[in-house]
Order: structure tokens, then sequence, then C-alpha cells
């Protein structure tokens, strides 16, 4: 499969999807699309130059949570032949429409395959105001312990690039080609036996230079979750976990 562009969704639950729209326009420094779907229920975050790459859905009914968009150059690939591969991987396939199909990992996490139309040029960071910048940069598949194994597996196998260790042990990523200039990378957590979830779930990280990072989201109604050395975990207007990397 050809993956040339990858979408990353923020599913968020009705009640709470104005605000925490507003909320994550504020924190990326993106403009917002004209609704989309059957009921509204879509909308795409717009930045101010290069091709989008990070759209929002009001959910129905649930807590909300984010899934990925892979986007297939159907010139190498048609749709349906990607989707019966995902399905032989171990895909669970949910919905099929022309240019999109909906599915599960083996682990349980949505994703979507959609048709490439053309994105390719990354979007600039978000500049702090005393120097630094930041930028949504990773989406982190988060598998409880017993099945990631298999989830990497999907997921390599699936994209057609390789797992590569990350300097932290629990963690595994996804080894993007050289030339693919995408707007995001996809790694993978195995989560603690603490844990007690039975599917995968994801979250966004934002990579970031700026020392004013934390300070700008927690002022923009964010909550700290947990201090690392490395990262913060914080969570957004309807507590959805999200981190912020220092990449300095």
């Amino acid at each position: 499969m050809s993956i040339r562009w990858l979408t990353l969704f923020l599913d968020f639950p009705a009640d709470k999807f104005d605000a925490c729209v507003g909320f994550w326009r504020e924190v990326t420094g993106y403009g917002l699309s004209a609704a989309r779907g059957s009921a509204g229920e879509f909308a795409t975050l717009l930045p101010p130059s290069g091709d989008a790459y990070l759209r929002v859905q009001r959910l129905a009914d649930g807590a909300g949570g984010c899934h990925l968009d892979l986007h297939v150059d159907t010139g190498t690939e048609s749709l349906a032949a990607a989707a019966d591969r995902a399905r032989s991987l171990g895909a669970t396939l949910r919905h099929t429409q022309p240019r999109l199909v909906v599915a599960e990992s083996p682990g349980r996490l949505p994703f979507c395959l959609t048709e490439w139309q053309g994105e390719h040029v990354v979007p600039p960071p978000l500049a702090g105001a005393r120097g630094g910048e930041t930028r949504v940069d990773t989406l982190c598949i988060d598998v409880p312990a017993p099945a990631f194994e298999r989830e990497c597996d999907f997921w390599a196998e699936l994209t057609g690039w390789a797992i590569w260790p990350l300097p932290f042990l629990e963690y595994a990523g996804l080894r993007q080609p050289a030339d693919a200039g995408l707007a995001a990378r996809v790694i993978l957590q195995r989560l603690g036996d603490s844990d007690r979830g039975e599917r995968a779930r994801a979250h966004v990280d934002f990579g970031s230079t700026d020392p004013d990072a934390l300070a700008t989201h927690v002022g923009l109604g964010a909550r700290v979750v947990h201090a690392l050395d490395h990262w913060t975990v914080l969570a957004d207007p309807a507590g959805r976990v999200y981190c912020l990397v220092n990449r300095a």
C-alpha cells in the first residue's frame, strides 16, 4: 500500500464539541472549515499554509477519542484492494462507501482508508511569542500489553513501514520513508499492567521548542495530568489526554 498522507481525527462528544473545537483551534493556531457530513458532524482544522492533516468529528454518542485516516495512492493500489489486504492482516471492516473504508485494527482502534487527493505540503508550526515553535506531529496508539506485538505487526504490514525501537522501552515507531514528507508520524505505546483497557486507543502529541507552550495550553483550558522529564500529559476541555513533548 502506498500511503501518501495521514489525517489525525479528533472525535468529540456532542455536548463538548464546540468548546473542544475552539480549544484545539487556539492551541494549533488553525482556522475551521465549513461543516460537512449528513448531520454537519465533520470539519477540518485549516492551517494558515500547507495541507490540512487535522480534522474534527462530532459524535452522536460516546466519549470520543482519536482515529487515523490513511490516504492511499490509488494509482498504486485501489481502495478496494487496500481494504481487502487490511482485512487479511486482521482488520475488521465496518463500513464501505465511495472513496472511504471504515475499519478497526486487531486491537480495535478505529481507522479509515481514503483516497489521496495530492496532499504533500506539511504546515508550518505555531511560533511562540518568545521563540520556539509547536505543532501536532505524532499520533500515539496506546495498546494493552497483551495485544502490543500483534498491533505493531499489523500497522507495520499494512503501511509497509518497519517497526523501530524508540529510546523508551514501552514505545515503538513506524519508520516512514525518508522522502515521505508526511505531517505526522505514528508510534505505539505498550500500556502498563495497571491499565485495564480492553482495546487500543490513541492520542496526539505536540512537539515543541517553545518555552511558553505549557503555560499557553493551560491558559487556554488544558489541565495538567502528569509531568515527566521529557513530556507533559495534558487533558483538553473534554478530558481527552494528549502530550506536549519537549523537542529542544
